[in-house]
């Protein structure tokens, strides 16, 4: 097989199962817990890292998912971030492998623009 787009044309293709690098996760308030780990399910099986902001809207449900996910995934691989919007900001600013963010337009917009600034696909 051959990653070709010619090969490509006759029916031969080369996948390659690679993960991206470290995956920024920004979880919403309403579901918090389905809409963390259901996409850290997915993050995980594609062999990624990822680093996780919980809403601050929803604190105990935030320091939940923090103590769990520090007390059975490995430390070193999965981190939990506590903070509001300064400390979202400055993880926008950081040039992660993919971004994954469900929420509101306004907030998307901005996650999209920081995303943007180093070509991350969102």
């Amino acid at each position: 097989t051959s990653s070709d787009p010619e090969d490509a044309a006759k029916g031969k293709w080369l996948l390659r199962y690679e993960p991206k690098g470290v995956v920024f996760l920004m979880g919403a308030w309403n579901f918090q817990l389905s809409l963390i780990m259901g996409p850290l399910m997915d993050i995980i099986a594609a062999g990624n890292c990822c680093v996780i902001k919980p809403s601050e809207l929803a604190p105990h449900q935030a320091l939940m998912l923090e103590r769990l996910i520090h007390k059975y995934l490995d430390p070193s691989a999965f981190r939990v971030v506590q903070g509001e919007i300064p400390e979202t900001t400055a993880l926008l600013k950081l040039p992660w492998a993919h971004i994954m963010y469900t929420g509101s337009t306004t907030v998307g917009k901005i996650v999209m623009s920081a995303a943007a600034k180093n070509l991350v696909p969102c």
